[in-house]
């Protein structure tokens, strides 16, 4: 394929991905969190995680593997809405103790890991990848490499573009947030996490009974 060929499937891709960015869901919250207490540097770590379980689909995908995982999408799913629902019911307890200072030594929880972990328990995340994705990705492998290449280009460039926006937006805001707002905002999320997975077991369920 042309050069007009691969920037077009760049250009296709990011506005694709851009549009699953901007949707409200597990990682967009776990960004807001974690930027309010550590800055602006948690969004492009949290997309960093997030890219990874993405390559592992690819390559899923590129080796026909992708097949095997569609017939128990349901079932992962489900799984999924009820992490979703524990890790909510987690946050709510934890609300009324947060602070945003980080005592020294403390280790807090990976951003790396929180973009890894809120993706694979985000159902639409595999069902996504295991049909708009899939297709999408097996049509640039047509076109070849480089085409392929720009697809995941693309898609990777709007995570990044628009988590690390939003982290930085956060992040040079944390001043201006007392602590019992940082608590609200957690509370928030916490129970933003809980219908969210309430949603997600409501959805599925009935395609496992």
């Amino acid at each position: 394929m042309n050069d007009a060929g691969i920037a077009g499937m760049f250009v296709l891709s990011f506005i694709i991905g851009l549009t699953g960015a901007l949707a409200p869901g597990p990682t967009l919250i776990a960004t807001i969190t974690a930027s309010m207490r550590e800055g602006w540097t948690v969004g492009p770590r949290i997309v960093i995680g997030h890219m990874a379980i993405e390559a592992l689909f690819v390559v899923f995908i590129l080796v026909g593997l992708a097949g095997f995982i569609i017939p128990y999408s349901a079932y992962i799913a489900f799984a999924g809405g009820i992490f979703l629902l524990f890790f909510g019911v987690m946050t709510l307890r934890s609300a009324p103790q947060a602070s945003l200072d980080v005592p020294e030594g403390e280790v807090l929880t990976s951003p790396y890991l929180a973009g890894v972990l809120t993706s694979a328990s985000n159902p639409y995340f595999w069902l996504w990848w295991l049909t708009i994705g899939a297709g999408f990705l097996l049509d640039g492998v047509r076109g070849g490499f480089f085409v392929a290449m720009a697809f995941m280009a693309g898609h990777w460039l709007a995570d990044l573009g628009w988590f690390t926006f939003v982290s930085v937006g956060i992040g040079r805001g944390r001043s201006l947030f007392s602590v019992q707002t940082y608590r609200r905002v957690i509370s928030a999320c916490g129970l933003l996490l809980v219908m969210f997975g309430i949603y997600y077991i409501a959805s599925f369920l009935p395609s496992l009974v």
